[in-house]
């Protein structure tokens, strides 16, 4: 783990080192259910693929209880229980659309992408992922940071105006579930809003599948064969755009 500093506020961040020939680095952005073990083991998948990963915990900047979240994230794959669990999701996550909220995450996040930057294994080569939640913060660091040199927003939002869409410097490549409404129903927009910005936005919709199917630890979302292509998509990508 490391320590870091954003906002006034310090965060812990978990590193997985590259293995074997260094590819560059990936900054690793978490779901709404925190630093879980799930984004511990997506770092180390990337680490294994040969990329210094850093996921920060970012609960704390959102003003969000972590552990309140991972008990609700539980309980919310079950579905005897959703009913139940969502509103105590949308109450628990209502600190994080505070005034001012936001920009202490993406300075958390920002922090976390200039601490990979300043690394042999970053200068020059530093890509974000992230996933629900990190997706979207994801698009927010590629919107402010020109130098981020690949993003991946696995089902995050991306609510921009076209002139801030022109400020993406790099690749951007996002993933979605068919079933996830509230996202690929606004595609379509975001499509335009890409093209008039001239940005270079690949995406993929993945038919059969919803919200989070790619976190594996959720029995009730999962769905392997669209995470396993998801997965070879993504690496695909940055070795190419990370060089």
């Amino acid at each position: 783990m490391l320590e870091f500093s954003a906002a006034g506020q310090d965060f812990g961040a978990y590193r997985a080192e590259a293995v074997g020939r260094v590819r560059g680095a990936v900054v690793v952005i978490h779901e709404i259910w925190g630093l879980a073990d799930h984004i511990k083991d997506v770092a180390d998948r990337f680490a294994s693929s040969g990329y210094l990963a850093v996921a920060p915990d970012l609960m704390g900047l959102a003003g969000l209880d972590a552990t309140l979240l991972a008990e609700l994230g539980a309980g919310a794959g079950d579905p005897a229980r959703r009913a139940e669990i969502q509103p105590r999701i949308r109450a628990a996550t209502e600190p994080m659309r505070a005034p001012g909220r936001a920009g202490k995450i993406q300075a958390g996040v920002a922090a976390v992408f200039n601490y990979l930057e300043a690394t042999a294994e970053g200068a020059g080569r530093t890509g974000v992922a992230g996933f629900c939640f990190g997706g979207s913060y994801a698009f927010a660091l590629a919107v402010a940071e020109p130098r981020v040199a690949a993003a991946v927003s696995f089902y995050g939002h991306a609510n921009y105006s076209v002139e801030e869409l022109a400020g993406i410097a790099c690749p951007v490549l996002a993933f979605y579930g068919e079933e996830d409404k509230a996202l690929t129903d606004g595609l379509p927009d975001l499509i335009e809003r890409m093209r008039l910005a001239g940005a270079d936005f690949k995406y993929t919709v993945f038919s059969g599948a919803g919200h989070a199917f790619f976190n594996d630890t959720n029995p009730v979302t999962y769905r392997p064969e669209a995470a396993t292509i998801a997965w070879t998509e993504t690496l695909g990508f940055l070795g190419h755009a990370l060089g």
